[in-house]
């Protein structure tokens, strides 16, 4: 389950953002990293490097409210700045040992969808399966 919920979380995070309107969708990824960033400060668990990683985060999702690559890098600083606190013993949940750990294996799958464009999942299904008849059919490309 240390790997599993992870993974479901970030997929979960992913189809409830398909469902927001394209124009709200990238700037509320961009808040919501800008956010993630500055999740560890209340810790404190690195002393003034969480002040520079917050601020350096806040920048790249700053920059992410006109690009869905900056919105993606700031998730993977995040993953970074998660397994840092994971190795040194500051989980970003106190109580939960594991829970830097699990937001490492997390955010790489909503980073993923970033640089995939942020689309809804169901256009890139689509952009992957091509409708034939009969139903859902794999596209090969150059057909």
């Amino acid at each position: 389950m240390t790997v599993i919920a992870p993974l479901l979380v970030g997929g979960l995070y992913v189809l409830l953002n398909s469902l927001i309107p394209e124009r709200h969708r990238r700037p509320f990824n961009a808040i919501m990293v800008a956010g993630a960033g500055a999740a560890y400060l209340s810790g404190g668990g690195l002393g003034v490097w969480e002040f520079v990683f917050t601020a350096a985060a806040t920048y790249v999702a700053y920059r992410g409210l006109e690009s869905w690559t900056f919105i993606g890098i700031a998730w993977l600083m995040h993953t970074a700045w998660d397994v840092v606190h994971h190795v040194k013993g500051h989980p970003i949940i106190p109580f939960a040992a594991h829970s830097s750990l699990g937001c490492a294996i997390c955010d790489p799958v909503i980073a993923i969808w970033c640089f995939a464009g942020g689309r809804p999942v169901r256009d890139m299904l689509r952009v992957r399966f091509g409708r034939r008849r009969g139903g859902l059919a794999r596209t090969v490309p150059g057909d």
